[in-house]
């Protein structure tokens, strides 16, 4: 259980980041960055605890999968919108 919530906070502590991190305006909301950074921290977690990763690789994974998935919803390296 303690597991989980050090999952949890390391997704919002990614979730915040990447709202500092991301130039420019963002289609997202604070909250919903925040969370989708926890989703994706506890699937990183869930995914090394399946393949009976240790504790320092599991985290490394719940980091690089918050921001990837944080990344991607957020359109980090994406469309650029220009006017007609």
């Amino acid at each position: 259980m303690l597991t989980v919530i050090w999952f949890i906070l390391i997704g919002a502590v990614i979730g915040l980041l990447a709202r500092l991190v991301v130039p420019g305006r963002n289609p997202m909301g604070v909250l919903l960055t925040i969370l989708v950074g926890i989703v994706g921290a506890v699937l990183g977690g869930v995914v090394a605890g399946a393949v009976g990763a240790g504790s320092i690789l599991a985290f490394i994974f719940s980091v690089v999968i918050a921001a990837i998935l944080v990344a991607l919803l957020s359109g980090v390296g994406g469309r650029r919108h220009r006017a007609l």
